[in-house]
C-alpha cells in the first residue's frame, strides 16, 4: 500500500471529525461515564462515527478498532495484519475541562507497527501527521505547514509530562535524567511536544491502551524519535491486550 497517496484523504477524515468536536467543544455538553468510570461525550461519539464513515469510504478492506466501537474479539483481531487504529477523543478529561490539550488520533497499524499517523488538536488548531519512512509535518493555527523533525537534547533535558497522570514511578524517572525542566501537556500531543523538537523525552510508566498512542508514536517515529518498553523492546500493536506496558518516547539520542 502507498500510505502517502491516502494520507490527504485521512487527513481529511480528521479535519472533519475535529469540525465536530470543536462545536460540540463550544456547546453545554453532558459528561456521562463508562463502566470503568472514564468520561465520554457526545463528542467521542460524533468523532468516531465521522471517522469510521471516513475511513471505509478510503478502504472497505482494512478493519478499524477504535475506543468508542463494539469490541471486537481476539479471535477476529488476531488475524488482522494491517488495520486503521482510532481514538475519536484522546484525553477525553482535557476536554471536559476545556484545557484545549485533547486530540483526534488516527492510526494505520501493519504488522504490529504504527506505520502512518494522523493526530489533530482541534482546540489549539494544530494538526500533525507522519509516514514511516517519509518524515513528518505539522500543520500550525495559520495553517501554514512544515517538516518537523527530533533535535539533540540541550545542557538541561526537557522532559514531557502528564498533569493528569504523573505518578510516583514516573517521578523516580524523571529525577533519575539529572538536570530537567518539565514540559506540560496533554493526550498524545506529548510525542508530538518531541517530534516538533519542543521537548526531548517523555516517560510514560502509567495505564495506557493502543489506542492513545498509535498515532502521535507514528509520527514521532516518522520524524526521527522511537518508543520502547521500559525494557527495551519495541512497543507493539494489535496485542491481545489492549493496554500497553509501560514506555519511554523520546529522539534516537536516548536509545
Amino acid at each position: 500500500m502507498y500510505y502517502s497517496s491516502i494520507l490527504p484523504d485521512v487527513i481529511k477524515v480528521a479535519d472533519e471529525a475535529s469540525e465536530k468536536v470543536l462545536h460540540i467543544y463550544h456547546s453545554d455538553f453532558k459528561v456521562n461515564y463508562k463502566e470503568d468510570h472514564s468520561p465520554i461525550t457526545a463528542a467521542d461519539l460524533a468523532a468516531h462515527d465521522i471517522i469510521l464513515r471516513g475511513l471505509r469510504n478510503i478502504s472497505r478492506d482494512i478493519p478499524i478498532l477504535s475506543e468508542e466501537g463494539a469490541e471486537i474479539p481476539w479471535e477476529d483481531r488476531k488475524h488482522w495484519r494491517r488495520f486503521w487504529l482510532i481514538d475519536p477523543i484522546d484525553g477525553t478529561k482535557d476536554f471536559t475541562q476545556r484545557t484545549g490539550e485533547f486530540t483526534v488520533n488516527i492510526a494505520l497499524i501493519e504488522d504490529g507497527e504504527p506505520v502512518m499517523g494522523v493526530v489533530t488538536a482541534p482546540a489549539l488548531k494544530e494538526a500533525f501527521w507522519g509516514i514511516k519512512g517519509e518524515g513528518a509535518s505539522m500543520r500550525n493555527r495559520t495553517g501554514r505547514i512544515h517538516r518537523i523533525r527530533v533535535i539533540e537534547p540541550r545542557r538541561i533535558l526537557r522532559v514531557v509530562a502528564s498533569k493528569n497522570h504523573l505518578n510516583e514511578e514516573t517521578r523516580t524517572f524523571i529525577d533519575r535524567l539529572g538536570p530537567h525542566e518539565t514540559v506540560q501537556a496533554g493526550s498524545s500531543l506529548k510525542f508530538c511536544r518531541i517530534a516538533e523538537g519542543h521537548a526531548d523525552i517523555y516517560p510514560r510508566m502509567g495505564p495506557t491502551s493502543e489506542w492513545d498512542t498509535a498515532a502521535a508514536h507514528a509520527i514521532l517515529l516518522a520524524a526521527g524519535g522511537n518508543v520502547q518498553t521500559a525494557q527495551g523492546e519495541p512497543l507493539k500493536y494489535g496485542k491481545e491486550d489492549v493496554l500497553n506496558p509501560h514506555f519511554i518516547a523520546a529522539g534516537s539520542w536516548y536509545f
